[in-house]
């Protein structure tokens, strides 16, 4: 098993890896808005704060040396799903066919008082 961890993203807020890679499988942990410059949360905006997950992830991504394209699978946390439409149109503007698996859930709070938390599995080459 061998981590991954990149000062372009995040640090973790707790015991655990930014992200872990076990043979050619990559899993990355839960990535919420935090911009790494400030280690702040960039939340003026669901979109701003979408947005930063998922550039959040392609950090993590490139330090593991793939890209969105290897993502399998992910998972959405989101405070309010009535704003999945939104979360849906951002998180749709990183990827091409084939699109990964994924599924979204409402949560009551998420880390840092998020409103969006995304995780996600990619199988290196």
């Amino acid at each position: 098993m061998q981590t991954i961890h990149t000062d372009r993203a995040p640090a973790a807020l707790g015991p655990y890896s930014q992200a872990v890679k076990h043979g050619n499988t990559v899993y990355l942990s839960g990535q919420v808005g935090i911009d790494p410059a400030t280690g702040k949360l960039n939340n003026t905006s669901l979109d701003v704060e979408a947005h930063q997950v998922m550039k959040n992830i392609g950090e993590v991504l490139k330090a593991a040396g793939i890209s969105y394209s290897h993502i399998i699978k992910t998972s959405i946390f989101l405070l309010d799903m009535s704003r999945f439409a939104e979360i849906n149109a951002i998180y749709g503007s990183y990827f091409e066919k084939p699109f990964p698996a994924r599924e979204t859930v409402q949560v009551s709070a998420l880390p840092a008082g998020a409103q969006v938390e995304i995780s996600v599995i990619a199988a290196a080459t």
